[in-house]
């Protein structure tokens, strides 16, 4: 048997200050937002949904498409570029920046969590570190992120794969953790171009 406190002690957790990057009031407006005006909105809304990110602070640029059942924690944390697409139920766990680059996709499922905990403290600090997706990256279907990662230009992460590290650019990457496999095809080498 465990002691009280022997590993945490979560009656001592508390929110470093300013952790959220806006005021609880904030925080909770934009739970109502997504909740009742983001989520239930058509799919074919992607300017409406566009809108309301960027009135909470989010970088978004032209023609994102972010499906209505996406969920993204703070919005103000949330860089989205030109025509990149956030899939159904993918999760933006946005405790810390994530960055997703021009005409890259986050497929359906799919969770980019920037937050965790140190398990090591009885306090469970918790701590945040950015997420970046390069352009024309692909995360496919229910892979996981890990706080800090950084995926290449062009890298694909194949499904169900779970990210740990850094991945490289233009790259093929699956597995549990995710490593590199192969080079992407590129338009030049599929036309038969040097």
């Amino acid at each position: 048997m465990i002691e009280p406190g022997q590993y945490q002690d979560l009656s001592r957790f508390g929110l470093p200050p300013g952790f959220r990057g806006r005021s609880g009031v904030i925080v909770q407006l934009w739970f109502l937002v997504q909740t009742f005006l983001f989520r239930p909105s058509p799919q074919a809304l992607y300017g409406w949904r566009r809108f309301l990110l960027r009135l909470f602070g989010a970088q978004v640029g032209q023609g994102v498409l972010v499906r209505p059942t996406a969920a993204i924690t703070y919005p103000w944390k949330v860089t989205l570029g030109d025509h990149c697409w956030i899939g159904d139920e993918a999760v933006l766990y946005s405790l810390g920046e994530i960055t997703v680059g021009a005409h890259a996709v986050v497929s359906q499922r799919a969770y980019l969590c920037t937050g965790a905990h140190d398990y090591a403290t009885p306090t469970f600090d918790i701590y945040a570190r950015p997420i970046t997706i390069g352009e024309q990256a692909w995360v496919a279907t229910d892979v996981f992120v890990a706080p800090g990662v950084q995926i290449g230009a062009g890298s694909v992460v194949g499904a169900r794969s779970t990210v740990l590290h850094d991945l490289p650019p233009g790259m093929i990457c699956y597995g549990s953790p995710a490593q590199p496999i192969r080079p992407r095809p590129t338009q030049r080498k599929q036309q038969g171009g040097s």
